[in-house]
């Protein structure tokens, strides 16, 4: 399908090369090959517009200093790139800490918070980065949440309420990230739930990833949220469509940062990433979705309407494995993939 559409951008993300890699998985790729390889890909003469980065070694230290993002930005322009939303390393190996736990750890979490939006204000203001958010997460895990659900629930939002202050102090949002393995953000309803709590919809919003957020479909870590039967028959597309659409009309609203993904219906973990929705490729013959339809109730209102909300795209493999990301072809195909989306559900500008 050919796109004229010049809007919402195309962009690929740089922590697939990170996230599940190191520990007993495979090693790291680099920043620059994965700028490389985003580069490169090319369909028909349209290539992507930027690439969403990851603030956290071995990508980008959280304490660069001017010079070095000096460089980086060089290093994304030479490639005729813009940069978009940023991943915070919220996590305790990452020098972060656990939004519900104690005084230490929730300062720790902050701190990583405020150094992210600061990079993020400085990329602004570069003009490099002309949309996007900053993204976090709760930094802890389901089984220990649901100890205590409904105190760990509240200290999560007294954090974000804190981040919130921190982030518009930089011009900042903040896009809480739909995910499975997350306590406290695994179910939709506990997503919103906490988006609520927080009520701060002018700066914390919600991040949506197609592989992720199917999952909540199902109740993963979550069974009395499932809105389709764990042995759901996916060749049922009409009462598939159905519950997608009363899904994604809960969080559309909240919804500020988008990740295209395909998902085959499982749970994946590698390196020392818990278990979450698994990425496939676009064209994976087990992939569950219609991208570009499935896309669609994302992008559009409950009559139909582009919201025009979502200024780029992102596409998401997290956990590929290396070989797969290094063949170029898999670019070209994700590619293609999001240019067809951005034809059916894009406009110019």
């Amino acid at each position: 399908m050919s796109d004229t559409n010049n809007y919402p951008k195309l962009h690929n993300a740089a922590w697939p090369g990170v996230v599940g890699k190191g520990a007993e998985g495979e090693p790291p790729i680099g920043l620059d090959a994965m700028l490389d390889m985003t580069a490169a890909a090319e369909v028909d003469g349209q290539r992507f517009d930027g690439i969403d980065l990851f603030l956290c070694d071995p990508h980008i230290n959280i304490d660069i200093d001017g010079g070095e993002l000096n460089r980086l930005v060089d290093k994304v322009r030479d490639r005729n790139l813009e940069i978009g939303s940023l991943v915070a390393p919220v996590w305790t190996p990452a020098g972060g800490g656990s939004a519900m736990g104690d005084a230490k750890q929730r300062k720790a979490f902050l701190t990583q918070v405020e150094k992210s939006c600061r990079i993020g204000e400085k990329l602004r203001e570069i003009g490099v980065r002309p949309n996007g958010v900053v993204r976090i997460d709760s930094a802890c895990g389901v089984e220990p949440w649901a100890d205590d659900p409904d105190t760990n629930q509240k200290r999560i939002a007294e954090t974000f309420r804190e981040a919130c202050k921190i982030a518009e102090d930089h011009g900042e949002r903040l896009a809480a990230e739909g995910e499975i393995c997350w306590g406290g953000m695994h179910s939709w309803r506990r997503m919103l739930e906490l988006l609520e709590m927080v009520d701060r919809p002018q700066t914390l919003g919600f991040q949506a990833d197609m592989a992720h957020t199917l999952l909540y479909l199902m109740g993963y870590n979550s069974p009395d949220d499932a809105l389709l039967p764990f042995d759901f028959d996916w060749n049922d597309e009409e009462r598939f469509y159905e519950a997608y659409a009363e899904l994604v009309s809960k969080l559309r609203p909240w919804t500020i940062d988008f990740h295209v993904a395909q998902n085959d219906g499982t749970v994946f973990g590698a390196g020392t990433h818990d278990r979450t929705g698994r990425h496939c490729l676009a064209t994976d013959p087990n992939g569950k979705l219609d991208i570009v339809r499935a896309a669609g109730y994302w992008l559009r209102d409950d009559a139909g309407e582009l919201t025009r909300s979502i200024r780029h795209l992102c596409w998401d493999g997290c956990m590929f494995p290396n070989a797969v990301m290094m063949k170029r072809e898999t670019w070209n195909g994700i590619l293609s993939a999001m240019i067809s989306l951005r034809a059916t559900h894009g406009w110019q500008e």
